[in-house]
């Protein structure tokens, strides 16, 4: 069974995780135009926490980048050939985990229309949709919520 390790990003891995993005099965065809162009760069990730999931070799399975400020999970993205195995799940719990931390309340998604039962079967709820806004994004797209995990007083651990 493969290792995974979540770690943050670092300027360095700005190329790594666009390639990533540019790469992703999900967007080809109707979708192509949200990532057409679409770079991740050192300031971005600077500005924002995104965390990557790697395997035991320093392959890069996927990542996610929360902004806090307003509380988004911008970007998720997991590669193609290790999707279903886990990976998006760990991620997504590292945010909620990382979110709560920051003392977020909820984390705002604005999913993808084809990942909106992946978020919905690890606890978002869907709360709107988002219209859509040419050209690049001719559909309207799910808006969900997930509720955070909120540090314990006294001990700095998450509540189950």
């Amino acid at each position: 069974m493969r290792s995974t390790t979540i770690q943050p990003a670092l300027a360095q891995d700005a190329e790594r995780l666009t390639a990533l993005i540019q790469a992703s099965g999900a967007y080809r065809g109707t979708y192509a135009s949200i990532i057409s162009g679409y770079r991740v760069t050192p300031d971005y990730i600077a500005r924002h926490r995104v965390f990557m999931a790697v395997d035991e070799t320093g392959r890069l399975l996927g990542f996610y980048a929360l902004v806090l400020e307003p509380a988004e999970l911008d970007l998720a993205f997991v590669a193609d050939d290790v999707q279903r195995g886990g990976v998006g799940r760990l991620l997504v719990e590292h945010m909620l985990g990382q979110a709560g931390e920051a003392g977020l309340a909820e984390v705002r998604v604005v999913a993808h229309p084809p990942a909106e039962d992946f978020y919905r079967r690890l606890g978002a709820e869907r709360v709107g949709t988002v219209p859509p806004s040419p050209p690049k994004v001719t559909w309207e797209r799910p808006e969900l919520s997930f509720r955070t995990p909120q540090p314990h007083p006294g001990n700095g651990h998450p509540l189950s």
